[in-house]
């Protein structure tokens, strides 16, 4: 069953391999950009022309996030249902810097796909360099979310991405601006016309195409996820050591990164402290008004975690290795002596051995997934540099 569900996947993704959203002719004439009508790889086309997930997962009768077991219960409904060509148009409009103030900066700035869709810095960079208070989180699988941002306060993706759009240090935009650049090429206006039926570019539809196109971008097919669905010899034997401690209940990793998401997105307190120099962050009570919050943020996913270091809200550990031993440290061991923080319950003291946290990140690197990465376009509408992350400049932040 497994076999045949990821033949089809495969060959759904040649689809787009061989089906190019671009064309240029031989003699350097201008490019013309046409969307495709094929939906991106994992994902099926019905009867209405709506992309609809095609995975393994679809095959269980559990129902999505009921908590009566089985392997669909820990993953929420996808926001999926899109048409293929609205997704293109996300795909273009989330690499294009024309998004952005001075045009400089674009969505894949801070969520580029070399970093695992975040950006490989401790604390994001946004317009004018301008260092931002925390770090990029990764976007795989971020269509299964409906508790968005590090402090959990958005609960749509459209209600999130407006928020970096118009922020005076991330994007700088304004909606005037957006839709006027929008609407004055030429390019975008028959884009939009492709994909919504008209080439009068609204800020709705500007919205809708970002959230179809970072919807699409799921990894459901990692190593770990075929050994859950049956193949005993996905993982090697130290990656199933680190499953192991990962579900024991001595180190309680999965009680929090639920399985198949990773993620039960709640917001915990796990008394993390900041790096050297910085202030402390509230996290969730800064948004939420609740005192309890302080030093909360929302539990992320671990897909592809491998390729998003450094980690944390402020990117305070390096690798995998230093981020699982802080979790070994003792309850609240990083806590600031003059904060007092409801630590959550499930941080305690577990005593692992060394070998027993090598083996957990040997586990984690069994988490990576990048087969349905999207076609990275080599050139966008406004004919700007795609927008990729800072760190590709040897920058760093740490």
């Amino acid at each position: 069953m497994w076999f045949n569900s990821l033949s089809r996947a495969l060959g759904c993704c040649l689809v787009i391999v061989c089906q190019s959203s671009m064309a240029s002719s031989a003699d350097d004439s201008p490019e013309v950009f046409v969307l495709n009508d094929q939906c991106p790889a994992g994902f099926a086309r019905n009867a209405e022309n709506h992309c609809k997930l095609d995975s393994l997962y679809n095959n269980y009768q559990s129902p999505h996030g009921s908590g009566v077991g089985g392997l669909r219960a820990g993953l929420p409904a996808l926001r999926d249902g899109f048409s293929p060509r609205v997704i293109d148009l996300g795909r273009y409009l989330f690499f294009d810097p024309i998004l952005s103030a001075d045009h400089t900066v674009a969505c894949s700035s801070c969520h580029d796909p070399d970093y695992g869709f975040a950006d490989g810095l401790a604390r994001a960079r946004g317009i004018n360099n301008v260092l931002l208070g925390r770090s990029a989180p990764s976007l795989w699988n971020i269509g299964f979310f409906d508790t968005l941002l590090w402090d959990g306060s958005k609960a749509s993706l459209e209600e999130q991405l407006v928020g970096p759009l118009y922020a005076d240090n991330e994007m700088g935009n304004r909606p005037d601006q957006l839709l006027r650049d929008l609407n004055g090429n030429t390019i975008y206006r028959d884009l939009f016309r492709q994909a919504f039926g008209t080439s009068n570019i609204a800020l709705d539809h500007v919205y809708e195409a970002i959230t179809a196109f970072e919807a699409s971008l799921v990894s459901l097919n990692s190593r770990y996820d075929f050994y859950a669905h049956g193949l005993q010899t996905a993982l090697s034997p130290s990656e199933l050591e680190g499953l192991n401690v990962f579900r024991s209940f001595v180190s309680r990793c999965g009680e929090c990164h639920t399985p198949p998401l990773f993620s039960n997105q709640e917001i915990a307190i796990i008394g993390v402290g900041e790096p050297e120099g910085r202030p402390f962050d509230p996290g969730a009570a800064a948004t939420s008004g609740i005192p309890g919050q302080r030093g909360g943020f929302r539990v992320p996913s671990l897909r592809n975690v491998a390729r998003t270091a450094p980690y944390m809200h402020q990117g305070n550990f390096d690798s995998l290795r230093e981020t699982v031993a802080f979790y070994n440290g003792g309850r609240g061991h990083a806590v600031p002596e003059d904060e007092d923080l409801l630590i959550h319950w499930h941080i305690w003291d577990p005593k692992l051995r060394e070998e027993e946290l090598d083996r957990l990140v040997d586990f984690l690197h069994a988490l990576t997934d990048e087969g349905f990465m999207p076609d990275i376009p080599e050139h966008v509408p406004s004919g700007l540099p795609p927008g990729r992350a800072i760190s590709r400049n040897n920058l760093t932040s740490r």
